[in-house]
């Protein structure tokens, strides 16, 4: 049996550093105690003005493939996942990416599922590996600008988000040596009646959206992005959990996506934790970077050793679309 084992992790967070008490300078009505009792956040990277989405997704890919072992030459297809491309709708970053890379012999697409992104490009990447004829390394990277897209006005949305990006490798596998190892499981799922709740115009549905002022500016239903939130990451670990037949006791950490503390808080409390302890949180100094959360805290995990060989852990995200979803890997 081929197994899809992740090799290599890399991330990268643009240098600038913006905290509450910068944005509460701009935003009187918020305050660094304000803003963190609301969401977990005391500051957040943003990227330079000249810093593109491919720009940032190179430099947590390179961290990966090195920590891999391996050369761009030796990829087989590059995956990245992005709300806020280079360009829109083509090249594609991902393209870009491979041009950047030099990763010449690697096929290459874009696949967004919003801040679910990570998640669902880890189970499709994974199934490339049961043709027989490909066997080759996958290189996964999620990379996101939210500064770009949201009103730095508008003290509900801005203090959320941060940029960043985060990178993984999968290899093809079938040792004895491994066995058990890699991407067990996923849930991949969706709630499109409630997309209205976050929305990002700019498409096709309308030649007034593109004329809008609002075409390119995240726009977001607070309370009922929170609702379905908690209720995503419960639902997808007692999904997870039950189909693969796992006591909470065995899991070694779950991993959110890092949207809002409330959120992560609530969802454990109807998980039955008294504290956050089976979590890895790093929204506080990182905020939400969409896609690339997971990611960028597998990358903090990995080089802190905060995760071994055979640690079992349990990825949930949830984001536009709506979308939702999970992975069960043994490390």
């Amino acid at each position: 049996m081929v197994r899809a084992i992740i090799t290599g992790t890399g991330s990268y967070l643009p240098e600038r550093v913006v905290t509450n008490d910068e944005l509460a300078e701009r935003m009187p009505q918020t305050s660094d105690e304000w803003i963190y009792s609301h969401t977990g956040i005391h500051a957040r990277h943003i990227a330079a003005p000249n810093e593109s989405p491919s720009d940032m997704a190179l430099v947590a890919a390179q961290r990966a493939l090195e920590q891999a072992g391996i050369g761009p030459d030796d990829l087989g297809m590059i995956v990245v996942s992005t709300a806020t491309p280079d360009y829109a709708p083509t090249p594609l970053t991902s393209c870009i990416l491979q041009d950047k890379l030099g990763a010449d012999h690697a096929s290459a697409f874009d696949m967004s599922a919003a801040c679910c992104g990570f998640i669902y490009n880890l189970e499709i990447a994974k199934n490339f590996f049961s043709n027989p004829h490909f066997r080759k390394p996958i290189l996964l990277v999620a990379t996101e600008i939210m500064s770009r897209k949201v009103d730095w006005n508008d003290y509900r949305t801005c203090i959320l988000f941060g940029d960043g990006a985060g990178a993984v490798v999968l290899q093809p596998d079938e040792s004895e040596e491994n066995a058990g190892r890699g991407i067990v499981d996923s849930v991949m799922m969706a709630d499109g009646r409630s997309g209205k709740h976050l929305l990002l115009e700019g498409g096709c549905r309308s030649v007034d959206s593109l004329r809008h002022p609002q075409a390119h500016i995240l726009q977001m239903g607070g309370q009922q992005v929170y609702a379905f939130a908690v209720k995503a990451i419960v639902e997808v670990v007692n999904s997870l959990m039950n189909r693969n037949n796992l006591t909470m006791d065995e899991i070694t950490r779950i991993v959110p996506h890092q949207a809002n503390y409330r959120i992560i808080k609530s969802a454990g409390t109807r998980l039955g934790f008294e504290d956050d302890e089976k979590f890895y949180i790093n929204l506080e100094l990182v905020a939400n970077t969409a896609s690339a959360s997971i990611p960028i805290a597998l990358d903090e995990m990995n080089r802190s050793g905060q995760i071994r060989r055979g640690d079992k852990l349990l990825l949930a995200g949830f984001g536009a679309g709506l979308t939702y979803g999970g992975n069960y890997i043994i490390w």
